[in-house]
């Protein structure tokens, strides 16, 4: 399931406190939409990564209760103890078998020893498929039927409205754009230590913004999205070079086309990148006036990032005229 259709189906059922797993390769961004879901709910998160626990982090420890001479158990402080959130089990089937154990008392009766969960919290779990190179241990059936399932699909469409919306380097954008296989490089039967996912390309947006010299730039990018890759990356930054001024662009000083591939993908993501931090109606007429001389799959692509952004175009004369010229590559 794409992200976009999995935040829908996910928060409804956070609502109705649905127990909930997410499956996905590593580096696709599982953590992240959960936690996205709770912030644009106003819930409280609390991330727990389950494969570093012992099965008393969970049920707490045995104690002495002289009043009722009895043993009790002390419930762990990070669980929560009143409000509303989702508390996030990650890497649930990587945890030991009695980290599990106590993980499916608390799913099953949203409890375990003294501790109770408030009625105001919902649980997502989430964990690496078995065969995506990652320890994982076999969900036992009773646990596994707690949940509704859903396996994390990736998607180039939503993580450029993602990439747009938290401010990623437009180059980075840009290249994904040109080299969608690019994003997700994981392969299983592959032992390379790094390769190329949504959080790793994050990881290269901090290095590009870090004070790094360029002469190492192609050994750390390699550590992060693999050497190919990198290699790859970087000759296309070369390709920005040869960009028109996306500046005058917007003001209608200059429109400047271009008929190589390479630089189109990368003057669309740049010129999405740079309207979105700098937006107004006469920067926005100015764009769609310079998109109806452009090739159309390249202004098709400008203007649907720009819907998925939220910026609306229909009160345009422009765009009007816009959509007249472009209709046919909408159906």
């Amino acid at each position: 399931m794409r992200a976009s259709d999995l935040t829908k189906s996910l928060s409804a059922l956070v609502v109705q406190k649905v127990p909930t797993f997410l499956w996905g390769a590593p580096g696709i961004g599982k953590s992240s939409i959960v936690k996205q879901i709770a912030q644009a709910n106003d819930l409280d998160f609390i991330d727990l990564r389950l494969a570093l626990m012992d099965p008393t982090d969970l049920k707490g420890i045995p104690f002495y209760d002289k009043e009722s001479h009895s043993a009790l158990w002390a419930p762990p402080a990070f669980l929560p103890r009143e409000g509303k959130g989702i508390l996030f089990l990650d890497e649930l089937n990587s945890a030991a078998p009695a980290v599990q154990s106590s993980a499916y008392q608390l799913i099953l009766d949203r409890r375990v020893g003294e501790y109770e969960l408030p009625e105001g919290w919902a649980i997502v779990a989430a964990g690496n498929r078995e065969g995506d190179r990652g320890m994982t241990y076999r969900m036992p059936a009773p646990l596994a039927n707690r949940f509704v399932h859903f396996e994390l699909e990736v998607s180039v469409d939503d993580w450029r409205e993602w990439a747009y919306k938290y401010g990623l380097d437009s180059r980075i954008v840009a290249y994904i754009s040109y080299k969608n296989e690019h994003l997700f490089t994981f392969d299983a039967k592959n032992e390379n230590k790094s390769f190329a996912t949504p959080r790793s390309w994050e990881y290269v947006n901090n290095i590009l913004k870090s004070s790094l010299a360029p002469s190492l730039l192609l050994e750390t990018i390699s550590g992060a999205v693999g050497r190919d890759v990198s290699v790859s990356f970087l000759s296309f930054l070369k390709v920005m070079e040869r960009l028109p001024s996306i500046e005058k662009i917007l003001s209608a000083e200059e429109f400047v086309y271009s008929d190589e591939v390479d630089v189109l993908y990368a003057l669309s993501s740049g010129i999405v990148s740079h309207y979105l931090q700098n937006s107004s109606e006469e920067a926005l007429e100015n764009l769609l006036r310079y998109t109806l001389d452009l090739k159309g799959e390249f202004a098709v692509m400008i203007a649907q990032d720009l819907q998925r952004a939220g910026i609306t175009m229909e009160g345009s004369e422009v765009f009007k005229e816009w959509v007249r010229k472009f209709s046919y590559l909408l159906g």
